[in-house]
């Protein structure tokens, strides 16, 4: 990993036209790149295309970054990979169809899923065009244009190895996301202790009390890292 003042630097390179620093940050943060692009697996858009808007959308948060900004360069750059991912969905990535058939497609998808919980298996064409008082045809067409698998538990095949189920939207929003992708990124740079006390804390809602026992300390003492921790992550938020 890069530490701040190297991607500063490198960025600064970047900048004048150095094409091997732009690589190396693009190449050191494959893993911000990837974290941001499995939101959007799923969407009509093939995985490795993903990636490669997800690079461009770094490269864009290089070239317009400013250190006057006191964020880190990844809480700057992850809000810029999303952006772009979705401005190429909205745009120009999906084949444009009518609203009724996406809105059918996607009535279908998660009746499928429902259907799936209560028979243990997928419904037939036959089913779904009987519940949705459509003709087969129109059923056939909206699935086939978003791509849906025959199987909610099928691999997608691509690098991302998952399946329907897995990439169903958690229905978190956009921006929530985005604020998730950003504290993981942040939880890295904690001792493997302050993780698991923000873990058992903040993710398990445990109390001072309770977080105490686990780690065989005081609550006083659980109370003051707690407090150390919350400043230290809000000043790895900023550029150190």
């Amino acid at each position: 990993m890069l530490d701040q003042n190297e991607t500063v630097r490198l960025i600064a390179a970047a900048k004048e036209g150095d094409t091997e620093a732009s690589g190396k940050l693009i190449a050191e943060n494959m893993p911000l790149i990837k974290s941001v692009v499995r939101r959007y697996v799923g969407k009509s858009v093939e995985y490795d295309d993903l990636i490669q808007l997800g690079s461009m959308g770094l490269l864009k948060a290089v070239l317009n970054f400013d250190v006057s900004y006191q964020v880190r360069f990844s809480t700057y750059a992850v809000p810029m990979i999303a952006g772009e991912i979705k401005r190429f969905i909205r745009d120009d990535g999906v084949i444009k169809v009518s609203r009724a058939i996406k809105v059918l497609s996607y009535s279908i998808s998660k009746y499928i899923e429902v259907f799936n919980q209560e028979n243990n298996r997928e419904p037939s064409v036959d089913e779904l065009a009987r519940h949705f008082e459509v003709e087969r045809e129109e059923i056939v067409f909206a699935l086939d244009s978003a791509r849906y698998p025959l199987s909610l538990y099928d691999k997608n095949d691509d690098e991302s190895n998952l399946s329907l189920i897995e990439r169903i939207p958690s229905g978190d929003s956009d921006d929530e996301t985005i604020d998730k992708i950003i504290l993981f990124e942040l939880l890295k740079e904690l001792t493997p202790r302050e993780k698991k006390i923000v873990m058992l804390r903040y993710f398990r809602d445990k109390t001072q009390s309770e977080v105490a026992e686990v780690m065989g300390v005081s609550q006083v003492q659980i109370s003051r890292l707690e407090n150390k921790i919350l400043s230290k992550l809000k000043e790895n938020f900023k550029i150190s």
